[in-house]
């Protein structure tokens, strides 16, 4: 049970202003007998009634005391009768603090409802961004399967390399715009603090040139990255290089490789 949900609804306070039914009395009543905290709290909140109350009661006390003074100083002492306080005036206190438990209970509702709303607001703004996201994921997909089935498009497949062995990619390189487009879905994530770096390759003599790293390669979802690529190229290869780049390939973390089929 929350027994601070259950605090926080305003039944304790119906109940000790004795607005509930015998079987809501009665279940209420063994949930203080197994709950301590909830004892607590009616405790606390007939605690605040008795204060507020008490602001009307007789001053009978304080009535005898005076009297008491006065007559030992033997004056004479003419015994009023205390008036007594009317049930009307109860009734309304009673009815001001019921009133006061209604407004305070219709704002924790106003404010539930407030928060209610500004949830739905927030979840409404969420799926709209998702819509738009798919939408663009789907304009992105379209246009990626349009390049791939181009006819003048040159599919480079490279495969894996002596220990990468399962290690695999794919070229998809577009001459007539200086763009390939790398499905790199083969390679494994970049362990911390490496990166990914693509290289164009000439063959004879062999000569590598960097296409630039892939930065974001762990997180993005489909592993499909658009690079330029303005040379004249042989073949394409995929290493393993430390954050940042290098200048060379590390022929040792070669992962994968493909060559340019010429005849295409």
């Amino acid at each position: 049970m929350d027994i601070k949900a259950y605090i926080e609804s305003g039944i304790l306070e119906l109940y000790v202003a004795g607005k509930l039914s015998e079987t809501e009395n009665e279940e209420i009543y063994q949930l203080l007998k197994q709950h301590p905290e909830l004892l607590q709290e009616v405790v606390a909140i007939e605690k605040a009634v008795v204060k507020l109350t008490a602001a009307v009661s007789p001053r009978a006390k304080g009535f005898e005391s005076i009297k008491a003074r006065l007559e030992a100083d033997d004056t004479k002492v003419v015994d009023l009768q205390p008036r007594t306080t009317s049930w009307i005036s109860y009734t309304g206190w009673a009815a001001a603090i019921l009133l006061a438990i209604g407004l305070f209970w219709t704002q924790r509702l106003n404010t539930g409802l407030e928060q209610e709303l500004q949830t739905a607001d927030m979840e409404n703004q969420y799926l709209e961004t998702q819509i738009e996201d798919a939408k663009s994921d789907l304009a992105a997909t379209k246009n990626l399967l349009n390049v791939i089935r181009d006819k003048n498009i040159i599919a480079v497949p490279l495969g894996g390399q002596g220990n990468f062995a399962s290690s695999f990619a794919k070229v998809y390189w577009n001459k007539a715009d200086n763009t390939i487009y790398l499905d790199a879905e083969g390679l494994p994530d970049a362990p911390e603090g490496k990166v990914w770096q693509v290289w164009s390759l000439t063959l004879n003599p062999l000569t590598p040139t960097s296409l630039g790293t892939i930065d974001d390669f762990n997180t993005d979802d489909n592993k499909i990255f658009t690079i330029a690529n303005v040379n004249e190229s042989q073949a394409f290869g995929i290493t393993l290089e430390p954050a940042g780049g290098s200048a060379s390939p590390t022929m040792d973390q070669l992962y994968t490789l493909g060559v340019v089929n010429t005849e295409s």
